[in-house]
């Protein structure tokens, strides 16, 4: 889902536990769209100055001795420190709480079995790039979330760009390797393609601009064009010419693709261990 067609209305009230880099930009989202501020509560024993500044200015209420069962409760804390502040969280969740977690590595029933009375649980993998709203996110639900609870859940993440659902939660471990580690692959090809640009004989300063702005450029037209990525290059690169001779070590056997898949191979293997 896109944020162009995200359901009407979140679920309050809305407990966000953990306002690091990414529960802070789903909590700008949320906010940017329209969210009452007074609906809001920010649990995080050390907030940042700006997360601490936000909340006095908008009146959210940050770190409340009473606690009662939320709407919605966002998991956004480091996965090893579920363990020390479950039992805190507990008296937030009721019935009709949905729980949303973005903890890597911790699973449907890791989350219940830690969260006592937690039913509705949605377990997400985002990405970096969801911190300026182009993430692409991987969402799966336990049995007991129905059409209203993925409804709202949907809310929750739309603002961070695409939410992707996933019939299994096994796939999670996919997602992972491809989604939630794939930037670190892009930034990666951009600081290749910039020392290949040096070893050319360009400026390094010069050579990294062009790299960032090439690798940036394409992404956006990747977006904005439906056109599939391989029919994409396919269009930029004239037979015999300097594209194709580039292509032609790069698609080479135990090259690129072959690289790429056993990359992607390796973070979902390693996922599972870290999840086991």
């Amino acid at each position: 889902m896109t944020r162009e067609n995200i359901p009407a209305a979140l679920p309050t009230p809305l407990v966000l536990v953990g306002a690091g880099k990414m529960g802070a930009a789903l909590l700008r989202g949320w906010l940017a769209g329209g969210l009452d501020p007074a609906a809001v509560t920010v649990i995080d024993p050390q907030p940042s100055p700006d997360i601490a500044a936000l909340c006095a200015e908008r009146g959210l209420r940050l770190n409340p001795e009473a606690a009662a069962p939320a709407g919605a409760l966002v998991l956004g804390i480091k996965p090893q420190v579920l363990d020390a502040a479950a039992a805190a969280l507990v008296p937030w969740i009721g019935p009709d709480t949905l729980v949303v977690s973005i903890l890597a590595g911790k699973t449907i029933a890791d989350l219940k079995w830690r969260l006592l009375g937690a039913r509705a649980v949605v377990r997400v993998m985002p990405n970096l790039p969801a911190s300026i709203g182009r993430g692409a996110t991987g969402a799966v639900g336990s049995p007991e979330v129905g059409p209203q609870a993925r409804a709202s859940a949907e809310r929750l993440l739309a603002s961070s760009g695409l939410v992707a659902w996933l019939d299994d939660e096994a796939l999670i471990d996919a997602v992972t390797a491809v989604s939630g580690s794939g930037p670190a692959y892009v930034f990666l090809l951009a600081e290749a393609l910039a020392e290949a640009g040096v070893a050319a004989g360009l400026p390094p300063e010069l050579s990294a601009q062009l790299a960032r702005a090439t690798v940036a450029g394409a992404g956006a037209l990747l977006d904005a064009d439906a056109r599939e990525a391989g029919q994409l290059r396919r269009d930029v690169t004239s037979p015999g010419g300097t594209t194709a001779a580039a292509l032609a070590v790069l698609m080479r056997e135990g090259a690129l693709p072959d690289l790429m898949r056993e990359a992607v191979a390796a973070a979902k293997r390693r996922a599972g261990e870290l999840s086991g």
